[in-house]
């Protein structure tokens, strides 16, 4: 098991389980009970204090401190004036916010989306090595953004991450990292320095590319005006899709988009 697995239960549990099998003295979410609640739904009895239970709590902590990022839990009792415990202030007690509470009432189809960032965070870290920090930041915080239902800035950031692969890739073609970013910046710089990059590339090269790219200049255009916008999680959920599967274009055609023949 790791911290999806454990994620995933606790907001399963939230949703549909009885307060009882979940919350304890004065919080509304009490990790041991948690993770108990876990065993029991694996047909696994076992004592409070179990080994099995010691074992399993780092997952438990590590995804409850997630929900907390997200700003679904908080630390602590529900409210003044109710029991608290050394445990639970130690770190295995917490309690829903309001914006928890309005996101555990949203549709149960969305019950798997916050185990999909992280997924996409682990197979973006790699591609930092080639395409630099500055790709990494934008594409990890249009993971976050994401998680946080942001989804507007979640586009936004997607279009920027890929704009730092296709200058990470003409950069390394024109070997002028000063002319290439002034140029992009000029009038119509970005169209200039596509074609320098794909112009002489095989049909497939082209087509592929410009595919991969397309939705994501238009989104991240729609998100950078100042006018209102109906981005959803579908089209974030693809916008961050898009930009893996841009990334891993990019990284298996480098030599022949680099490449200063033809």
């Amino acid at each position: 098991m790791d911290t999806e697995d454990a994620l995933l239960f606790i907001i399963e549990t939230l949703r549909s389980g009885n307060p009882s099998d979940y919350g304890k003295y004065g919080y509304e979410l009490y990790i041991p009970n948690v993770i108990h609640a876990y065993f029991r739904a694996q047909s696994q009895e076992i004592r409070w204090g179990d080994r099995k239970m010691i074992e399993a709590s780092p997952v438990f902590l590590n995804a409850s401190w997630e929900l907390c990022r997200r700003g679904i839990l908080r630390p602590g009792i529900r409210r003044m004036n109710v029991q608290a415990t050394d445990e639970g202030n130690a770190g295995f007690g917490y309690s829903v916010t309001p914006f928890g509470s309005q996101w555990l009432n949203e549709p149960e189809h969305d019950t798997y989306v916050p185990t999909e960032p992280e997924r996409f965070a682990r197979l973006l870290e790699p591609f930092q090595e080639k395409f630099g920090l500055g790709f990494h930041q934008r594409a990890q915080e249009a993971v976050r953004c994401y998680g946080a239902h942001a989804y507007l800035a979640c586009c936004a950031m997607c279009g920027a991450a890929a704009e730092s692969i296709f200058l990470a890739v003409a950069i390394e073609k024109s070997g002028d990292p000063t002319g290439t970013l002034r140029n992009y910046l000029t009038a119509k710089g970005r169209s200039r320095v596509e074609n320098m990059v794909i112009g002489k590339a095989p049909e497939r090269i082209q087509r592929e590319f410009r595919g991969l790219t397309s939705l994501l200049k238009y989104w991240r255009d729609v998100s950078a005006h100042g006018t209102v916008s109906d981005v959803s999680d579908n089209e974030a959920y693809t916008s961050i899709a898009l930009l893996l599967r841009y990334a891993a274009f990019v990284q298996d055609n480098w030599e022949e988009l680099t490449s200063t023949s033809g």
